[in-house]
């Protein structure tokens, strides 16, 4: 049970993160941050399986680089259901799932690491 709450704190906290590294993607707080959270956990349930294996291959020819556009399609779509996300343009998206990807694991290695 902790370990869920773990992954949700640490995904908002990335999603925080981002917002304030990178110009035009924005959180409205840390309320939305973990609502977003979880919209995008569900996202990577239901949509990004099935974006992968459409895409499987774009993602064979580019080595696996292009799951980083799946990851910042997944990224759009949950900034368009979620209110207090906004991501304004796809290079954003793209930055902004390499930046997520960054920060979460450079969170869960400092709470292994303890």
């Amino acid at each position: 049970m902790y370990s869920i709450l773990i992954t949700w704190f640490v995904a908002a906290l990335s999603l925080l993160g981002t917002a304030y590294f990178l110009p035009g993607f924005k959180v409205a707080g840390f309320k939305s941050a973990l609502i977003t959270a979880v919209v995008i956990g569900l996202a990577n349930i239901l949509v990004r399986p099935i974006l992968l294996f459409l895409t499987l291959p774009l993602n064979i020819l580019t080595l696996g680089l292009f799951t980083i556009v799946v990851n910042a399609m997944i990224l759009k779509l949950c900034a368009a259901l979620t209110p207090g996300f906004e991501i304004k343009s796809w290079l954003t998206a793209i930055l902004a799932s390499i930046l997520i990807a960054l920060l979460s694991n450079g969170m869960y290695w400092l709470l292994s690491a303890t």
